[in-house]
């Protein structure tokens, strides 16, 4: 079976606070850099309509997901300053 077929996915979406998507967006290259670093990461990229950002992600099993959270976790504070 191709392993891109087995797989778990996190679907977050984010709305973004009137006047912060540029601030937002500029987080992205750091969150890519620090997910780029997981092993068990198998894509990772962000998607923007209007005023909300989608991010799409993907890791070969439920421990890598929690793993990314844990990793990413301060920068999420962050940006859930900025956005819902």
């Amino acid at each position: 079976m191709n392993p891109l077929s087995n797989f778990v996915s996190l679907h977050p979406y984010f709305k973004v606070h009137p006047g912060e998507l540029e601030t937002f967006k500029a987080a992205f290259p750091a969150f890519i850099e620090k997910t780029a670093a997981e092993e068990k990461n198998l894509f990772y990229g962000f998607t923007i309509n209007g005023d909300e950002v989608f991010c799409r992600e993907g890791y070969t099993n439920a421990e890598g997901v929690l793993a990314h959270l844990d990793n990413v976790g301060a920068m999420l504070a962050e940006a859930f300053k900025i956005a819902d």
